[in-house]
């Protein structure tokens, strides 16, 4: 078992296996390069997301966001962990954009990133976002 919370009761790896499920729905006709996240409440429901492009790059969105905007949407805004994985077969940390979101909507949420080794790594988001952006 890679790290269990009692908090959502949900094993980290199902949330992996959740986010890779996600990365096969990508829409990625441009760069080819799939990314998937799952994110889980903090009473155990998941929402998957995926990176859809567009040829308008500026309207592509990531998968994190897709997650968590589908949470949000469906009324859920407390977030225990997010799951990230990628096509590239390493570690696919958030961008900016994303960690700046993770800020506001799960400052206390954990973010797992897996590579295709079965290897994880396990995050607080200020490891990734030390300083950021708040009103």
């Amino acid at each position: 078992m890679l790290y269990e919370r009692n908090d959502c009761n949900m094993d980290y790896n199902e949330l992996v296996r959740e986010a890779l499920k996600a990365k096969e729905m990508a829409y990625v006709p441009y760069s080819n390069f799939s990314v998937g996240a799952a994110v889980v409440t903090t009473h155990g429901k998941v929402y998957r997301g995926c990176n859809i492009e567009n040829a308008s790059f500026g309207a592509t969105n990531c998968a994190e966001r897709t997650a968590l905007f589908k949470a949000i949407s469906e009324g859920d805004r407390d977030f225990e962990a997010i799951a990230i994985v990628s096509s590239s077969g390493d570690f696919t940390p958030p961008c900016g954009i994303c960690r700046q979101v993770m800020a506001e909507l799960m400052p206390k949420g954990k973010i797992i990133l897996a590579n295709d080794k079965g290897e994880t790594k396990i995050y607080e988001l200020d490891d990734l976002l030390p300083v950021r952006f708040d009103l």
